[in-house]
């Protein structure tokens, strides 16, 4: 079995539009949230959420692009220009066969879906665009980043709601462990912050009118955010014989199936995933510094997470650090678990563990050791970090140290 290794990274999400800027805004505990800026708003019972503020579509592509780039596929092709250059791999050879791309996504371009019903619906229009169908489906934006990078491997979507991103990554790493390919270019991105998203959401009332404030006894809800971070994950000797870079390795991976309800999670079943993603990196719960929480702010999942943790880790959860970033950059669905993971880059390259903002009262069944207020510097050899979705389904990524 092959060891694989992050070599390259991209994001755009409503802290920044590149990773150094990302990670500067986590360690200054920089919140991402404010008022929605959008057609309706008047009309939406939730109106903040962490947007990507000062997106100019038109200066990055042209026009005959932005006729097939849904907005998470724009996102989506910035953070991988990003992650391949850094990786400095050319894939337009030899290597393009031996590489893949595999992204994570719950909704795809639901802002396409959204003018588009709003056209024929609301204005009374009898057509939309002839490539409307292309621009929405949820695989454009791994297709795009294969035609744009000269990618010829296994190319596809995973969605599986607020999982998908961490099922992409593990099914990533994978493809490298098994020697299947060499490099694949992986990661996620969600664009659901459009009047229809919001209002779909709205209706389960697990959202927050004021903020989010994970594992805080006075949490209220989770708060949307829009964005996509991408990686890439190569074959750890590859790498280290062309003299890469390496931000971090990726070590285990474990998922399930809560095999229950489609909205309320499962102690038993997140925790399986856990102790699963340190089984497959061989790595003891003493060796972990840190866990990005899925924590979502709301009081079922934070209470079940909390548990789970204490159930896997037992006395060794005194030493590891707890911290969900959703309060910074928003749930973003589909895409949340590839911006935490820049998180859990933060932690192991730098020592420096983002914070858990909002965080007021300590709440009993949350008894955990968070990372309130500001950033904490600490030494880490091991992270987790934790997805949980609907539907029961559950994906841990393992990482180490570079």
């Amino acid at each position: 079995m092959r060891r694989v290794a992050i070599t390259g990274a991209g994001t755009v999400n409503a802290l920044a539009f590149d990773v150094a800027g990302t990670l500067a805004a986590m360690s200054a505990g920089r919140c991402g949230i404010g008022a929605l800026e959008m057609r309706d708003v008047e009309r939406l019972s939730i109106r903040i959420g962490a947007q990507v503020r000062g997106w100019e579509a038109d200066a990055r592509f042209d026009r005959q692009e932005l006729t097939l780039y849904d907005r998470v596929t724009q996102f989506t092709l910035e953070a991988s220009r990003q992650a391949v250059a850094q990786a400095g791999l050319d894939f337009t050879g030899a290597l393009g066969l031996q590489a893949g791309v595999v992204l994570g996504t719950a909704a795809g371009g639901l802002t396409t879906w959204d003018e588009s019903y709003r056209a024929v619906y609301a204005e009374g229009k009898n057509r939309v665009h002839p490539l409307v169908v292309p621009k929405l489906m949820n695989s454009a934006p791994a297709s795009h980043v294969s035609m744009q990078t000269g990618i010829r491997g296994p190319v596809f979507t995973v969605s599986s709601a607020c999982a998908s991103s961490n099922h992409a990554m593990g099914l990533a790493f994978q493809l490298v462990r098994s020697g299947a390919v060499t490099a694949m270019v992986t990661g996620g991105a969600e664009a659901m912050l459009s009047f229809g998203g919001i209002k779909a959401w709205e209706g389960l009332r697990v959202m927050s009118p004021d903020g989010c404030r994970p594992f805080s006894a006075d949490r209220n809800g989770m708060v949307m955010g829009e964005g996509a971070a991408v990686f890439v994950f190569e074959d750890l000797d590859h790498a280290r014989a062309r003299g890469a870079g390496i931000l971090a390795e990726v070590a285990g991976f474990g998922m399930t199936s809560d095999a229950g309800d489609i909205v309320m999670p499962n102690v038993e079943g997140a925790g399986r995933a856990i102790a699963a993603a340190l089984r497959d990196a061989g790595m003891a719960p003493e060796e972990v510094g840190y866990v990005n929480a899925h924590g979502t702010g709301t009081a079922a999942n934070d209470r079940i997470e909390a548990a789970a943790l204490r159930g896997v880790f037992g006395p060794a959860l005194a030493g590891v650090a707890v911290s969900s970033t959703k309060a910074m950059h928003g749930h973003v669905i589909g895409g949340t678990g590839a911006i935490e993971l820049l998180a859990c880059i933060l932690a192991l390259r730098d020592g420096v563990i983002a914070p858990n903002l909002g965080y007021g009262a300590p709440d009993p069944d949350c008894a955990l050791d968070i990372v309130a207020g500001a950033a904490r510097e600490k030494p880490v050899a091991a992270v987790l970090s934790n997805a949980f979705a609907f539907g029961g389904l559950n994906a841990v990524l393992a990482l180490r140290r570079a």
